[in-house]
């Protein structure tokens, strides 16, 4: 992983550097882990899926992000930051930063272009970050 970029978003101030908290970190990976097994039910409406996979997604990578000791207040940053964090593949949080595009795009405009291929791969990446991160120990309280 590499630190060094995530330093150098502080330095340009789009990260802050905060200390890592236990109960923030297990609670953001209790509401990730919540999100996407309710985004697994089929019986839900696409929007549905789509809305609650996307935002299991940023809570994993987010709880990410603060296990390392940063934060950020653009969901974007978050998802990028996945490749430093995470290592996470390129591929794989472009498919996030195509969900984000979609989600602003139907919160802001009111516009939901929504295909089951989309959803599918929103699960696999959300479901690969929710494996990456409960392999990350607790941080110290």
């Amino acid at each position: 992983m590499t630190i060094d970029a995530l330093e150098n978003l502080v330095r340009v101030h789009q990260l802050k550097r905060e200390h890592p908290s236990n109960a923030e970190f297990e609670g953001l990976l209790r509401s990730g882990q919540h999100r996407l097994r309710d985004a697994e039910n089929a019986a839900l409406s696409d929007e549905s899926r789509f809305d609650l996979a996307y935002n299991a997604a940023h809570a994993l990578a987010l709880a990410a992000l603060r296990w390392h000791g940063y934060r950020s207040d653009r969901r974007y940053l978050v998802f990028q930051c996945l490749q430093h964090t995470l290592a996470l593949p390129a591929e794989q949080w472009r498919v996030l930063d195509n969900a984000h595009r979609k989600r602003n795009l139907a919160e802001y405009e009111g516009v939901l272009d929504l295909d089951a291929s989309l959803i599918s791969a929103l699960l696999r990446v959300a479901k690969e970050i929710e494996g990456r991160v409960t392999e990350l120990e607790t941080p110290e309280p």
